[in-house]
């Protein structure tokens, strides 16, 4: 746990800075300036888009990378290890596929977008470069993750790509290029970091590519085939459901819609950074101790991250609904982006949920019932596009954001009621309540005392305060080891100074 621990402490503060520049990034869009709100919430649509294009064009290889390259690392030499050739050579298939079938469909998503969204339209095939770059990415950095080496994918995901678009806006700020350079320009961006990833990998000598089919492929490919078909199929259905909302908004409303959505859910999505960071770092941890039978460390690690990741989503969470409507004012963000405050609130509730559970998706994912994954996701599917359809037609971007709550809570008590019951693992305890009832206090706590309070002033007093009760909280009532071995390490390290 302790590596761990250390990793995600890194991973995260490169996230944050990500995130840092990232809302930078959105700044610029949704300032009076450059861009409407027609081609930020373009940017939105490329960003779902492409992620049905990398989940039908993985062909679920991504996941048997995961599971089996413990098997691959105990029985062959870097060199002779062919399972990143299968995967990559897998990947070019599967993409090859997607692009016929964006050129054959093209026709139905004219016919979906051409009423409300048609500046989509003018730039549907530099979306699949785009995807391309995505792919691509995702499948180097899996590698990555199989070498418990997180941090500079991680880097180039959360931070590098947003730098280089930072460059874009800036360029296009100052008018040095145009909105259709931009998004040319733009839809090689993750192109751009896959490459710097494939780098890195060549210079730490990682980066082999064989064609001769090693002894542990044959033994395993009929097990690794059956997985991939299951897992293409879940990562399809629960794909679609993590992107349906922005397609849907951006057909049935438009796109300026689909912006104020991508803005509210940003902010929401800050909730979830040390946990896209922790389920980097466990992934191989967890298929290792899957190998290994070693099922008091799932345990372990499931239960931790658990506690640690609500206890850091309700820092997060408390300190964004304090603040964010005086927050966009101060800021001067466009009136129009007001309309989505709400919808962050409400999609922060559902990110709550995902963290409290811990890395249960990791932890199936990586286990021997890795089918689950697939039926847990159609069920997520069954639920987020009929309410997502529904509620958006019905009462607008809110609508989907109560849609997301509904399907993810869903989602995660079945996982967790299957871990339960099939392994008796969860992860919650005593601890759990009183990190919820500690949350529910200081924020309480805070709002009423400094609700009065405007501008720069109330932000800082809504944050000093609540922040500091829910962390003195965490040390006081000892609610994660975690922070108390950080305590004495800190402790320790200034005794020895």
């Amino acid at each position: 746990m302790a590596n761990i621990r250390k990793q995600a402490i890194v991973s995260s503060i490169l996230s944050y800075t990500g995130f840092l520049i990232g809302a930078i990034n959105i700044y610029l869009y949704t300032r009076q300036g450059v861009f409407t709100e027609y081609e930020f919430g373009l940017t939105r649509v490329f960003f779902d888009f492409a992620q049905n294009l990398f989940a039908f064009g993985s062909l679920g290889a991504i996941s048997v990378m995961y599971k089996f390259y413990p098997y691959y690392k105990d029985n062959l030499a870097d060199r002779n290890n062919d399972l990143l050739t299968l995967v990559l050579t897998t990947a070019v298939i599967g993409f090859t596929i997607v692009c016929i079938g964006g050129y054959v469909f093209q026709p139905l998503v004219i016919r979906k977008f051409i009423e409300n969204s048609p500046l989509f339209l003018d730039y549907y095939f530099w979306v699949f470069p785009f995807g391309m770059g995505m792919l691509f990415f995702f499948v180097v950095e899996a590698f990555m993750w199989a070498l418990h080496r997180t941090v500079l994918s991680n880097f180039l995901k959360e931070t590098g790509i947003r730098l280089l678009t930072t460059l874009l806006i800036v360029l296009r700020y100052l008018d040095v290029i145009s909105f259709p350079t931009f998004i040319k320009l733009f839809s090689f961006l993750y192109v751009a970091i896959f490459l710097a990833l494939l780098c890195y990998l060549i210079y730490i000598n990682k980066f082999h590519i064989t064609f001769t089919i090693s002894r542990v492929t044959r033994k395993y490919w009929r097990l690794m085939v059956s997985m991939q078909a299951l897992v293409f199929s879940g990562n399809v259905i629960r794909t679609i459901g993590q992107t349906i909302d922005g397609l849907l908004i951006a057909s049935l409303i438009n796109l300026p819609a689909a912006g104020i959505y991508t803005l509210a859910q940003y902010v929401s999505t800050l909730v979830q950074v040390p946990q896209r960071s922790l389920e980097a770092i466990s992934t191989g941890v967890l298929a290792q101790a899957w190998k290994d039978k070693n099922y008091v460390e799932i345990n372990r690690i499931y239960q931790r991250t658990s506690i640690n990741l609500l206890l850091m989503a309700f820092f997060i969470y408390g300190n964004i609904v304090l603040n964010v409507s005086e927050g966009l004012t101060v800021l001067g963000i466009k009136e129009t982006y007001q309309a989505g405050i709400q919808v962050m609130i409400i999609l922060g509730v559902a990110r709550l949920i995902d963290a409290g559970t811990g890395v249960n998706n990791i932890i199936i994912g990586t286990s021997n019932n890795w089918r689950f994954d697939f039926i847990s996701g159609v069920v997520l599917l069954l639920f987020v596009i009929p309410t997502n359809y529904l509620l958006v037609k019905n009462i607008g971007i809110e609508g989907s954001a109560y849609a997301n709550v509904i399907s993810f809570t869903i989602y995660n008590l079945i996982r967790f009621e299957f871990l339960r019951r099939k392994f008796n693992m969860q992860p919650f305890s005593r601890k759990t309540g009183y990190s919820i009832l500690l949350a529910f206090v200081s924020f309480i706590t805070s709002y009423f005392l400094f609700r009065s309070f405007d501008g720069w002033t109330g932000i800082f007093l809504r944050s000093i305060v609540f922040s500091g009760m829910l962390l003195s909280g965490v040390f006081v009532f000892e609610l994660t080891p975690d922070a108390m071995q950080l305590y004495y390490k800190f402790k320790e390290r200034n005794h020895k100074s």
